[in-house]
């Protein structure tokens, strides 16, 4: 199901016009709420358009993609050598639910349109690792698709694309806001912002909160 977000592109790299669209608006957030320097995990970077784009614009943080599809990690190679990119690492071979992660710290997480094209068990993992990677008060946890809010969609669209993606796996579908904010709640995680966003989605920004100790 992930391979329809974009299509083959050229010289191994995808290209997906969705993620062209919503680069720019999601960059207008982590602007404001990614810190100034330190590194920056992205949980499933799909074709790696969004990461070489916020590495362009942010230079003094370091980049560190992530995909479990051979695939979309040879595009984000391609994507990185296109714009000869220094603050860019290689992706890993990272499956969210395949604790622990191998990147062992880090001062963001970026999760974006990934919770609701995986069961909720990924959701949690992603809470799991996230907890463990951000073992200092006041990382930053930034995921970003569409939401369910008190019980309902918030636009017809929304509970259209729910219908497909449980269509196609039962496991998959649009999350329920509440729901994501109690259990990263759990995890150590306190719900700082929430902005919409084009075509009925929303950033979600979480921190970790401090004293929140990483388990030894």
């Amino acid at each position: 199901m992930r391979k329809t977000i974009g299509q083959p592109f050229d010289g191994g790299r995808w290209y997906a016009a969705s993620a062209d669209r919503n680069k720019g608006p999601i960059l207008a957030v982590l602007e404001r709420v990614l810190p100034p320097t330190g590194l920056v995990l992205e949980i499933g970077s799909g074709t790696g358009q969004h990461i070489v784009h916020f590495a362009l614009a942010l230079p003094r943080l370091t980049w560190q993609p992530s995909d479990p599809d051979t695939d979309f990690r040879r595009s984000v190679e391609g994507w990185i050598g296109q714009e000869r990119l220094d603050n860019v690492r290689a992706p890993l071979d990272l499956d969210v639910c395949r604790l622990p992660w191998p990147v062992t710290r880090a001062d963001a997480v970026l999760a974006i349109n990934v919770i609701h094209v995986a069961p909720w068990a990924a959701t949690q993992a992603l809470l799991a690792g996230a907890k463990d990677a951000l073992d200092r008060g006041g990382g930053v946890l930034y995921l970003y698709g569409p939401y369910r809010r008190f019980g309902r969609h918030t636009a017809t669209s929304n509970a259209a694309f729910d219908a497909q993606l449980r269509a196609s796996d039962p496991g998959w579908g649009v999350r329920d806001l509440e729901a994501v904010v109690e259990l990263a709640g759990t995890a150590g995680f306190e719900l700082a912002e929430l902005v919409d966003m084009p075509a009925n989605n929303l950033s979600v920004v979480f921190r970790r909160r401090a004293g929140a100790a990483r388990p030894e």
